[in-house]
């Protein structure tokens, strides 16, 4: 990890603009804070593609949009990296982040980042429009750093997934793991879906309700994990609900949209978030209370 973000920050001073992939769902969350730290450092304007928005609830996507066009050097996209017409439209809005450069004389230099599996492969080879990227649904597929040419007076620079040492908040984990950003190894998946479950069925109980049939009204997270496992026979022998099946089920319904179009954050929320965790920290000796 640590070589990894020393070669993005030596690949950011000789780029002109950072282009960042997270996943529309949680924009936040999947916006990794080191990215944030070099560009800015490097004083590199970014294009934040919010990817899988076909997945995201599009009224949440348009305040995330809107956040982030508000905010200096930064333009964002609501893309889907499996369809041509939206990836046409990235090189465009990076031109305009840069237009001192792609004028045939001096190329425009771009780089492509974010963390894992939030579809970084899929949208270079759709850039290129050649498969030059392994792409698959687990995290850090991509291994090494590669510049390529995209045409004339432009070319992208690759990069692998990259996480930060230490995630802050737990509320972001949760949603990184639902979303497949973490491996299954490092996390339980009972848990993961548990918490899913208390944010949708917080924000989306009718879609929850119409996936499994079933009345949500008093369920929190864990009684909903038992309902799907109802609902799905997800039994062992003896009887017992098997619930690491159920939560399989569950995380694959969300992460496959068959649950519906959802988002789990949004700036509001990510706010409340922010602001709970706050309260919540200790106060350090020699503080006032």
């Amino acid at each position: 990890m640590n070589a990894a973000r020393r070669k993005l920050a030596e690949a950011l001073a000789a780029v002109d603009v950072v282009i960042e992939v997270t996943d529309a769902r949680l924009p936040a969350a999947s916006s990794n804070p080191m990215i944030e730290e070099l560009r800015r450092f490097r004083n590199r304007p970014c294009l934040k593609l919010l990817n899988k928005a076909d997945l995201a609830d599009p009224a949440a996507t348009a305040v995330w949009m809107a956040f982030h066009d508000a905010r200096p050097g930064v333009r964002a996209l609501a893309i889907s990296a499996r369809k041509p017409a939206d990836v046409a439209r990235i090189l465009t809005a990076a031109r305009q982040l840069a237009p001192f450069r792609g004028d045939g004389i001096k190329p425009l230099r771009m780089i492509l980042t974010g963390i894992p599996n939030v579809g970084k492969s899929t949208l270079m080879n759709a850039l290129l429009k050649r498969h030059v990227a392994k792409v698959g649904d687990e995290p850090a597929v991509t291994k090494s750093q590669q510049t390529l040419d995209l045409g004339p007076g432009m070319t992208l620079t690759d990069t692998p997934g990259l996480m930060w040492p230490k995630i802050e908040y737990d509320a972001d984990g949760f949603m990184l793991a639902a979303s497949h950003a973490i491996g299954r190894n490092a996390v339980i998946d009972e848990e993961v879906a548990a918490y899913l479950g208390d944010i949708l069925l917080g924000r989306y109980p009718a879609l929850v309700a119409a996936r499994y049939r079933i009345d949500t009204a008093g369920l929190d997270g864990a009684a909903l994990l038992e309902a799907v496992a109802r609902r799905r026979g997800c039994v062992r022998k003896g009887g017992a609900l098997d619930l690491e099946k159920a939560a399989n089920v569950f995380l694959t319904d969300y992460r496959s949209g068959a649950l519906g179009r959802i988002s789990l954050e949004t700036p509001e929320s990510r706010e409340r978030m922010l602001a709970v965790a706050r309260d919540a920290a200790p106060v350090s000796a020699g503080e006032p209370e």
